[in-house]
């Protein structure tokens, strides 16, 4: 080791205290604020299309997936989703619209690569394991279920 060089422990120590501290409390209120907006925003279009359309609860929840992941993808197309993130973070991430951002964004990055080995190619690269895990453990507590229930 060179006679100025610090030992790898300085180093580190160091380092750890160069690293900004996140504010939790600030960081939590924001996604909570952010992910209760965007479901209301998400129940109050619910309210709207199951009135003014006379629709059933199902067919108006239906609707407005459709329209919440609509809204998703075009504020990732035109940037505004990625803004929404930086400051909420998981409150962003949790809802549909999340899952839409997760979709579009790489699909967006990847398009000068061709609509087959780009956008096709990349579009689940976010989302693929979200959906690989999430369906795998719905199939696993529906069979948890079925063995395990009362009868």
């Amino acid at each position: 080791m060179k006679k100025n060089q610090p030992s790898q422990s300085d180093y580190e120590k160091f380092i750890e205290d160069k690293i900004p501290k996140p504010n939790y409390l600030k960081n939590c209120t924001w996604a909570f604020i952010v992910g209760g907006l965007i479901c209301t925003i998400g129940q109050f279009i619910h309210n709207r299309i199951e009135a003014a359309l006379n629709l059933s609860h199902l067919d108006a929840t239906n609707a407005t997936i459709l329209i919440m992941i609509f809204i998703g993808a075009s504020l990732t197309g035109i940037g505004v989703y990625d803004l929404i993130g930086k400051r909420a973070g998981a409150g962003s991430i949790v809802p549909i619209t999340g899952f839409a951002n997760s979709i579009v964004a790489p699909a967006m990055e990847f398009k000068r690569e061709g609509y087959v080995f780009g956008i096709a190619a990349r579009m689940f690269v976010l989302a693929g394991p979200v959906l690989v895990y999430g369906i795998t453990s719905s199939v696993v507590v529906g069979i948890l279920y079925y063995f395990l229930k009362i009868r």
